[in-house]
């Protein structure tokens, strides 16, 4: 219970109990990627860990990565999964835009194009001052987001 890269050492059958898995997940997102792979492509399981860990995104099933349910419940989790995720999720308006509701500097894992768009860069810089310096230029002379990072 205390080291969840123990899973890596454990039984089998250990790596594929959700319950055990999830409690390892719960000290270590890492734990995942010695999960079961049964456990690794199931949808529900894999939600159930990103809310305990979003970096348990990084060893899910690939098709899971690209599932956008799944990609928008974890980034209104935690904006940092946005970095483990299918990368044509990084030019998605709706998904960066939640995600960096969550976790401001996530900008820096967005497409360009996102990083010029005014309201995804006001959201990532009302929530992480610091955010501006990931966005396009337009944005980081714009006075009003400068104003609002500066605090």
């Amino acid at each position: 219970k205390q080291w969840g890269s123990a899973l890596k050492f454990a039984d089998d059958s250990l790596k594929a109990d959700p319950e055990v898995v999830l409690e390892a997940v719960r000290q270590n997102g890492n734990a995942l990627q010695f999960a079961n792979d049964r456990l690794k492509a199931d949808r529900e399981f894999i939600l159930e860990a990103v809310k305990e860990n979003c970096s348990t995104l990084e060893y899910a099933d690939d098709n899971l990565k690209a599932d956008r349910q799944l990609v928008l419940e974890a980034v209104k989790q935690d904006g940092e999964a946005l970095e483990f995720v299918n990368e044509n999720f990084r030019t998605d308006r709706e998904v960066v835009l939640e995600a960096v509701k969550a976790t401001g500097w996530v900008l820096a894992y967005a497409d360009d194009s996102l990083k010029a768009d005014r309201e995804i860069v006001l959201e990532a810089v009302k929530q992480d001052g610091d955010a501006l310096e990931y966005a396009s230029e337009d944005p980081q002379q714009d006075e009003e987001l400068k104003k609002i990072s500066e605090g």
